[in-house]
């Protein structure tokens, strides 16, 4: 069927009468929009989706693939992988029904300490926008909307749902609206407001989702709002947003209709708002006169492009929007190669002295695996983003296929367990019903009759399968027998009253009242209230935890437990045991949910739990020692000079152990360049903050000079630069020639030769930074304008041809409001990383009119009125 195109769209807007628009701007549900007979239109369905698509379901039982983290992906500077796996989503997507995937993040690491720092891609604008723009035309290669998150100014956690940050217009548009700007570039389809206020404005009623957002960059897609971000009525009725998640409650609900009517709201905004829905709608085949239409196949057609002739000459549809049909679905034994090659693409070898790795199979007889990160390794960041994978390959799994009947490999954690209760699971726990590996789930009415049970694989229950409806209480019952006798650790989760019975006695009873607003704390990950209780070995016991249910405080529920306190002596003996008898040693270290996680942010970079120091005892006692990092952000590296081998492998994702033995064992090169800036020590960072003050209100009072170039103002030296990787070649740089002089706001091509100086084939990425000396305006000392990747064998030379944006030479201008080049000369730097850059030339800016500044479109002029920045 051919797509319906927005001519035909607009006569839609004439069958529905004013109470049907309004309804369908708010929610039918917590995932589902409103389905609309009279025009064809049914449910859109919405999914977190960063790493993985979980659906409408927050259940274990569905499980779905799980990509590595975004910092993982963006460390890959390979925009080639990040299409291949944002169709891979797309798949995920159209296999469980989902419309609009809630991702990418495109946030940036303002500071090392933000929480959820795994979720966004990098501390760079542009590796942020490139990066994020890839995976979005991946999605929408596969009929699925991406959504560009969280606009504006999100980059922490603490306090996010109402931090007013500070950021002076200048920085704005070139750093923190910058990979937005990129991402409508590439065609979202769908853009979330964020929670915070930028200037003193909620961003769900911000004049910015009007401009630059809509009318200047030519956004035509949807804005939806993060979940809860509408709580208030006319101003984010009257502003740029779209579509208030979740529902069916909330103030749209409530009140715009009577509002609508009452000409407090121009019906011309709630036509706009319902057009836009229409048009997403079209776009990922739910409208038509059967409700499954075509997706955008008029997509270019009606695009505004407003940014500068430079970007709409280079702009990638990426949608599909020529195809009759969707990217077919990705298949389980290629889904699984292209998620183990992406996590060799984006592990970034940090150092490599004496050449320790690859490791070769052949010459080894024995390898110790140490650390408690090599058996329960971190696939994923907590929060909304995460999902349930099907099977997860471990560090040491990954090793030991690697070396089956080559090697013996000996596992010790050289730490005891943790003291923090994790979620009963099917290791040890069984559902008292049925005997079957798990937790039996009841819903509960306030007399403690039963009015829904069902058999869960874990003791963390986000949700019930079915609503809560009349239920008063959640209960989670489980038989559970200990592997070892003392006094463990039981803890529930949640909030109002709640109980814990371990074999028939009552260990924790009490009320907990609702401390927050969150929805991630409230409905996510809802705290823990623990007690002890003796156990005794092989002796199974029953265990009952409940919590009622209040209007406000979801749903969520949690059975815990740990183990009696281990002898951290005695483990790190016997870790440090098989280090010395073995030929070579890989100590997996990481961060943890409470340490790492979205809803709050980090208070340390340091290692949680001894890790730091069983670092060190391994290296002294085996001086062939691999460290491995898990982590989805950077951590402290006191001891990072002192380890020969350090691989850095973020969050990988599934296939975890799989994709770090192909890198250990020389099978695939590590791919990964840093996107973020790594200290040695969190006192050396020199942005740290993300609290606000006590008015409420976040400075980003650096401006632009963020990550490196926050290290290059200050003169400090981090452990290793932004752009930093090594993989299992050498390189040396030879030459760059810098372009005859180019015209504001033109693109141009750097070319930087370089040559595979090593003994094998590798991959390089070639990134070019820009610098002004004696600039009439703030600049950082010099910035990343552009990258390329080459390949080549021992010996060869090959050219990189870097693309520059027109826009790298401008810079924005708060007095008139847009985009402007300062003529003359600049500075071209290319190498290997901000911080290694041996290759210099000149580029010399003509003058002239600013393609990409005042009347391009850019927020300069806007037909004579006036920028919402100068309200």
């Amino acid at each position: 069927m051919a797509a319906m195109t927005d001519e035909e769209t607009e006569p839609l807007l004439d069958k529905l009468d004013a109470a049907m628009k309004v309804r369908l701007l708010t929610g039918a549900s917590t995932w589902r929009t409103y389905a609309e007979p009279a025009v064809g239109l049914r449910p859109l369905t919405l999914s977190d989706g960063p790493a993985g698509v979980r659906g409408e379901t927050w259940d274990e039982r569905e499980t779905s693939l799980v990509l590595p983290s975004p910092t993982a992906l963006a460390a890959s500077w390979d925009e080639r992988l990040l299409t291949d796996l944002g169709a891979l989503l797309a798949s995920e997507a159209r296999r469980k029904g989902v419309d609009v995937l809630l991702a990418p993040t495109l946030n940036l690491h303002r500071s090392p300490l933000g929480g959820r720092h795994f979720e966004c891609f990098s501390e760079d604008p542009l590796l942020t926008g490139r990066t994020g723009a890839a995976l979005i035309r991946g999605i929408q290669s596969g009929g699925v909307a991406a959504t560009a998150k969280h606009f504006v100014g999100n980059d922490a956690e603490t306090d996010r749902l109402t931090v007013d940050v500070r950021i002076d217009e200048r920085t704005l548009h070139e750093v923190y609206l910058a990979p937005f700007e990129e991402a409508v570039a590439a065609g979202v389809w769908a853009v979330m407001s964020a929670y915070n206020k930028v200037d003193g404005v909620t961003m769900s009623a911000s004049p910015l989702l009007d401009r630059p957002l809509k009318k200047d960059w030519g956004f035509d897609g949807l804005v939806v709002s993060d979940w809860g971000g509408v709580r208030t009525l006319l101003e984010t009725a009257r502003s740029g947003q779209d579509l208030a998640m979740p529902g069916p409650d909330g103030p749209w609900a409530a009140g715009l209709l009577a509002a609508l009517e009452q000409g407090l709201v121009p019906a011309e905004a709630v036509d706009d708002k319902v057009r836009r829905l229409l048009r997403l709608a079209r776009r990922v085949g739910a409208l038509g006169a059967d409700g499954v239409g075509a997706f955008g196949s008029d997509r270019s057609a009606h695009r505004v492009n407003g940014t500068g002739s430079d970007r709409s000459a280079r702009r990638v549809d990426g949608t599909g929007s020529d195809r009759s049909a969707r990217r077919p679905p990705v298949a389980p034994d290629a889904a699984r190669a292209l998620l183990r090659r992406a996590v060799s693409a984006g592990a970034v070898l940090l150092r490599n002295e004496g050449g320790l790795l690859p490791l070769d199979p052949a010459a080894l007889g024995s390898v110790a695996v140490i650390g408690p990160h090599a058996t329960a390794v971190r696939i994923q960041g907590g929060g909304s983003a995460e999902v349930f994978p099907e099977d997860v390959v471990t560090p040491l799994a990954g090793v030991e296929r690697a070396l089956e009947g080559v090697a013996s490999v000996t596992y010790r954690p050289g730490l005891p367990p943790s003291a923090r209760p994790q979620p009963l699971g099917r290791d040890r726990a069984r559902d008292p019903r049925d005997g079957e590996p798990g937790v039996l789930v009841r819903l509960l009415d306030a007399h403690g009759a039963e009015l829904h049970a069902e058999h869960r694989l874990s003791g963390r229950i986000v949700e019930p399968s079915v609503p809560a409806g009349d239920a008063a209480l959640v209960e989670i019952r489980a038989l559970f027998r200990p592997a070892e006798s003392g006094r463990w650790t039981w803890a529930v989760g949640g909030w109002g009253e709640m109980s814990l019975s371990v074999d028939g006695h009552e260990v924790l009873s009490g009320t907990f009242p609702l401390d927050s607003d969150d929805p991630t704390r409230v409905h996510v990950a809802p705290p823990l209230r623990t007690a002890g209780a003796e156990m005794t070995a092989d002796r199974e016991v029953e265990v009952v935890a409940r919590r009622s249910l209040a209007p406000g405080s979801g749903v969520a529920t949690v059975l815990a437990a740990a183990p009696p306190a281990g002898d951290a002596d005695a483990a790190r003996a016997e870790a440090l045991a098989a280090a010395r008898a073995a030929d070579v040693t890989v100590v997996v270290v990481g961060t943890t949910e409470q340490s790492e996680s979205e809803g709050h942010d980090r208070e340390s970079l340091d290692l949680p739990e001894g890790q730091d120091a069983l670092v060190r005892a391994v290296v002294r006692a085996n001086p062939r020692t691999v460290v491995v990092v898990n982590a989805g952000g950077p951590v402290a590296l006191p001891w990072h000079e002192r380890v020969p081998a350090l691989l850095l492998a973020w969050f990988p994702g599934q296939e975890a152990g799989d994709g770090l033995a192909d890198v250990l064992f020389g099978r695939a090169e590590p791919g990964g360049r840093l996107p973020t800036t790594w200290a040695a020590a969190q006192d050396d960072v020199p942005v740290l903050g993300t609290a606000p003050g006590a008015d409420g209100r976040l400075h980003y009072a650096e401006g632009p000079h963020i990550g490196y170039r926050a290290w290059l103002r200050s003169g400090a030296a981090p452990a290793y630069w932004f752009g930093h990787g090594l993989g299992y070649t050498a390189w040396e740089y030879e030459e760059l020639t810098a372009p005859e002089p180019v015209r504001p706001g033109e693109p141009f091509d750097v070319r930087v030769r370089v040559r595979n100086s090593g003994r094998r084939r590798g991959r390089e990425v070639v990134q070019v930074y820009l610098a002004r000396s004696g600039s009439a305006v703030e600049r950082p000392v010099r910035w990343l304008i552009g990258y390329a990747a080459v390949e080549a064998e021992p010996g060869e030379s090959v050219v990189a041809v870097v693309r520059v944006d027109g826009r790298a030479l401008a810079h924005w201008s708060p007095a008139r409001h847009g985009w402007e080049t300062e003529p003359g000369a600049f500075t071209l730097l290319g190498g290997p990383s901000a911080g290694d850059l041996p290759l210099t030339a000149e580029v010399v800016a003509l003058p002239g009119p600013d393609s990409a500044g005042k009347g391009s479109g850019n927020g300069s002029e806007h037909d004579g009125e006036r920028s919402p920045l100068m309200l």
